[in-house]
């Protein structure tokens, strides 16, 4: 039995009892789908959100950039980076902080680059709304190829020398310590109560982009009619998944904002690798981000991780149409 079944009744019971919709009108099964991916996703966001504040508590960035730059890694420093990024939450807010960090630590632009790939793709909270929507077996291969996608355009970039086109600034700052974390000893009740403020935190700031793209996801499921979007994007146009990454481009999400979305889109009969390209090209390729790039690369090496990190995404997209 499906462990969300409780919060099936809540949304049937609001949809049909309350509000008095009829569960074969498009009203009805959008407002239902909403009602029901709603409180999943919060329940969700809640209780992931939770366990990583206490993993960041012990585990913060400054130490795995640390981490990194401490030792040689003989080639393993690209899939150390990318595993790092899967849980460590990236946002295009914190692109500058983390850039220069860890190119002030010596970890070489390579390297940098596959933490950014995978941090946005693939994180804790994207992971937990996968499973909840696709299962573990697509959960698995998406986490797989999100990693993949850090550690091959990483080390693809690296092998560029690409570094002349770091915003001149960059090299220029000189060695700003990060504040250290405070080895405060705290009581464990402390700790929790600092733990769940940290993590509701966390899920108020997301919690409108995701229940906007909820909704979204909630119009095209009941509004959208039955082979519609199926007969235009199917695996057998060969330019589906290259459209999906084109229309992409402008838009700007999270990747847990984002998922709802494709759930929406794949029961419409859109491909699974075609709703995952779309999917990963809103998170990891939007016009906001590269603005906000700008500020510490020079376009030439925008272009370079924009066409490599799309590419990439399509390859994927093509992959799990193929085996899915």
């Amino acid at each position: 039995m499906d462990i969300f079944y409780p919060l099936q009744i809540v949304a049937d019971w609001l949809t049909f009892e309350v509000f008095q919709l009829s569960a074969h009108s498009h009203a009805g099964e959008s407002v239902n789908f909403f009602i029901y991916d709603s409180l999943k996703i919060v329940l969700l966001l809640l209780i992931i959100n939770y366990f990583m504040a206490i993993i960041r508590h012990y585990l913060p960035i400054e130490k795995l950039r640390d981490f990194l730059a401490s030792r040689k890694w003989y080639g393993a420093d690209h899939l150390l980076a990318s595993l790092f990024g899967t849980i460590t939450p990236f946002c295009s807010c914190s692109s500058i902080p983390l850039f220069v960090g860890f190119l002030e630590a010596g970890i070489p632009l390579g390297v940098t680059f596959s933490f950014l790939i995978t941090s946005p793709l693939v994180n804790e909270a994207a992971v937990v709304l996968f499973v909840g929507l696709f299962g573990w077996k697509i959960t698995f291969w998406y986490v797989f190829a999100g990693v993949m996608l850090g550690v091959i355009g990483g080390f693809i970039l690296g092998k560029l020398r690409l570094e002349k086109y770091v915003a001149d600034y960059v090299w220029k700052i000189k060695g700003q310590k990060y504040q250290e974390v405070r080895n405060k000893k705290e009581s464990i009740s402390v700790l929790m109560k600092e733990f769940w403020k940290e993590g509701w935190q966390i899920t108020k700031k997301i919690l409108p982009y995701v229940l906007a793209g909820v909704a979204l996801g909630a119009l095209i499921h009941g509004f959208v009619p039955t082979g519609f979007l199926e007969k235009y994007i199917t695996k057998d146009n060969l330019f589906a998944i290259p459209i999906a990454v084109i229309l992409a481009v402008p838009m700007y999400a999270n990747a847990t904002s984002v998922i709802p979305i494709m759930q929406a889109l794949v029961e419409k009969g859109i491909p699974l690798g075609t709703a995952l390209a779309f999917m990963m090209a809103v998170v990891g390729l939007s016009l906001p981000e590269a603005l906000i790039l700008k500020k510490v690369m020079k376009i030439q090496l925008l272009v370079y991780f924009f066409t490599i990190t799309a590419i990439s995404i399509m390859l994927i997209g093509y992959a799990f149409n193929l085996f899915f």
